[in-house]
């Protein structure tokens, strides 16, 4: 629930106990740490003991990880199942050239133990589920969300309130981010923020709407600089407080948040792809083609042997990186709206990124007595697999 006013927040105790002692290697290292007034060796023992759980080794996650690391945090969990695409390099820090290709979650942990040998570092090379979340995060102090899609978010948020753990989130998009603190146990949590997840579709992930890369440093930075105050007890936190940015003004502002007082508390996790619409075909039974059976219809259609329209329903940005010749650009949001609607009659294939967006268009085109418009499965990144793999992908 959003609150126009900012609540103060009471301090809140330190996550972690003391390590026993530092070396000397240790004092050496965070020497800067150990002469900052209120913080000291009290402060930079409680790192060493801490371990921290961070979801994603993306765009926030690799800033993230490198300023845990370096500030001396004992513990670090790494959770991720992808592997390195060179259209990460333009954010994902932690990673490099010579990365493309592997697991990110390794990729990680190199670049981790390579700043701070210091470090322990635990990997979690899987994608978290109702079933296998509540155990990975047990051996965590702290969870920090750096995830981009919003079933996830509910299950972390969820399964950090049934443990009883902070969670530091972070998002961001275009030229926006947000950050705050949710723990259940002091304040509010994500189902506060967001009681119901968006339509799906409704907004647009960074591999759709696309990211300005600094913004990653920007806000991940602010997430490790909660996760120190939490672990450390030192300073205010954002709990009871969203911090929103926009990069091309240069401006934050905050927005005040407390918890939902008639949200009954979270006891039981959910299937959270149907919660938020996941992974729903958008209407039965939408029927499509394949990459290869769309390359075989503009032979045709290039010979004079067939007649139909090749739609892209991605945004102008996207299709001025790669597009399929012969394909006219129509962005989703005018078809849906009924402003850009191909001639009645015609037989129609539709296609974007991937082909979740395309199948949407279809399902609605055919709502609307295109009896002959189809999906084409994969969207562009099977065409450029299967049929044009010298074309960039993204």
């Amino acid at each position: 629930m959003v609150s126009m006013s900012i609540e103060t927040a009471t301090a809140l105790p330190p996550l972690t106990e003391p390590a026993p002692g530092l070396g000397r290697d240790e004092k050496e290292r965070y020497s800067r740490h150990l002469i900052l007034p209120g913080f000291g060796a009290q402060g930079q023992l409680r790192l060493k003991n801490a371990k921290v759980l961070v979801i994603g080794a993306g765009g926030l996650g690799s800033p993230a990880l490198l300023y845990l690391a370096a500030a001396g945090v004992g513990t670090l969990g790494i959770v991720d199942d992808d592997v390195v695409d060179t259209s990460n390099l333009q954010r994902q820090v932690i990673h490099s050239v010579h990365d493309v290709g592997t697991s990110k979650a390794q990729s990680a942990r190199d670049s981790v133990l390579a700043l701070n040998p210091l470090v322990d570092v635990v990997l979690h090379e899987v994608r978290l589920n109702s079933q296998n979340v509540l155990e990975v995060f047990s051996g965590y102090d702290l969870i920090l969300d750096g995830t981009d899609n919003f079933a996830t978010r509910y299950l972390v948020s969820d399964a950090a309130e049934i443990l009883g753990k902070p969670c530091v989130w972070g998002s961001i998009l275009r030229f926006d981010g947000q950050v705050s603190v949710f723990w259940s146990q002091h304040g509010p949590t994500y189902r506060d923020l967001y009681p119901e997840p968006p339509a799906p579709g409704s907004v647009p992930s960074c591999a759709e709407g696309g990211v300005l890369g600094v913004l990653c440093a920007q806000i991940g930075s602010v997430m490790v600089n909660e996760a120190i105050k939490l672990i450390t007890g030192t300073g205010r936190t954002l709990l009871g407080r969203l911090l929103v940015f926009n990069a091309l003004d240069m401006s934050w502002r905050e927005v005040g948040l407390r918890r939902d007082p008639e949200r009954e508390p979270v006891t039981e996790l959910v299937d959270y792809q149907a919660f938020c619409g996941a992974g729903q075909a958008p209407g039965p039974g939408v029927p499509g083609i394949s990459a290869v059976e769309l390359a075989g219809l503009l032979r045709q259609r290039d010979a004079g042997e067939a007649d139909f329209d090749l739609i892209d329903v991605r945004e102008p940005g996207e299709h001025q990186i790669v597009s399929i010749d012969g394909a006219r650009l129509v962005p989703r949001a005018g078809i849906l709206a009924g402003e850009a609607l191909p001639e009645p009659g015609r037989t129609v294939y539709v296609h974007c990124k991937s082909g979740g967006r395309s199948a949407e268009v279809t399902a609605f085109l055919r709502s609307q007595g295109y009896d002959q418009a189809f999906n084409v499965n994969g969207g562009i990144l099977d065409w450029v697999r299967l049929v044009e793999p010298d074309k960039p992908v993204y």
